[in-house]
């Protein structure tokens, strides 16, 4: 079994889906994390300093996915301006790396978050994910990301609704201990980005599912190729 994870930007698959990658590598499974933007450079208006904090960045996203059982690769497209790229240069990312892991599920982002690199990311993964004959990709999952999913304009088409729950009790530790990496990008109470509300998040999730902690996703496709005996 693999599993691809493809997110805007370091810090994301933590956010959204740590716990989760984490029970997929405990669980044996091979795990992948595919960061296609720095998350930074529209924050810097010097290119050395802005070089400078990339390398940051991407150490500190190797610790994380290193604490989850996943490997990592990153891509340079630009920060907050996925809507500046085209689209195709963002699906073939995908397709790449698609062919490189041959993953049974997909995780990503939620095409109704507030971060238009968040959208555009999902966007690429569905038509990347495209359920063609030769593909091995069983499902495709979207998850939350705190800040960017909850915060959005609310509208009747892209409101988070959640269909799938993976319960992530055993994992919460191993979560928070992947956030603690991306020190930088978090906050102080209150706020979505704050260790408290991560795990507050996740146990009311857990909740909801009947479990002490669980990460919620929206089923956006998936297709049985199991075939009858």
């Amino acid at each position: 079994m693999s599993v691809l994870c493809i997110v805007a930007h370091p810090d994301d698959e933590v956010l959204g889906v740590g716990g989760t990658l984490a029970r997929h590598a405990t669980e044996g499974e091979d795990v992948h994390v595919c960061i296609l933007s720095d998350g930074v450079t529209s924050r810097y208006d010097d290119e050395e300093a802005a070089t400078s904090e990339i390398d940051r960045r991407r150490g500190r996203a190797r610790r994380a996915c290193d604490r989850l059982g996943a490997t990592v690769s990153f891509y340079g497209f630009p920060d907050n301006s996925f809507d500046a790229v085209p689209l195709l240069d963002i699906v073939q990312t995908v397709e790449e790396e698609i062919a490189d892991h041959a993953p049974d599920t997909v995780y990503t982002h939620h095409y109704g978050d507030l971060n238009i690199d968040h959208e555009r990311t999902c966007r690429a993964t569905v038509t990347a994910t495209r359920p063609l004959a030769d593909s091995d990709v069983g499902r495709v999952l979207a998850f939350e990301t705190l800040s960017a999913t909850e915060w959005s304009v609310p509208e009747p088409t892209n409101a988070f609704q959640p269909t799938t729950f993976v319960d992530v009790s055993d994992q919460l530790e191993e979560k928070i201990d992947a956030l603690e990496q991306y020190e930088d990008e978090l906050r102080e109470v209150p706020h979505p980005r704050t260790l408290e509300t991560v795990r507050k998040n996740a146990e009311v999730w857990g909740a909801k599912a009947g479990v002490s902690a669980a990460e919620p996703f929206e089923l956006l496709r998936e297709v049985d190729r199991r075939t009858s005996s």
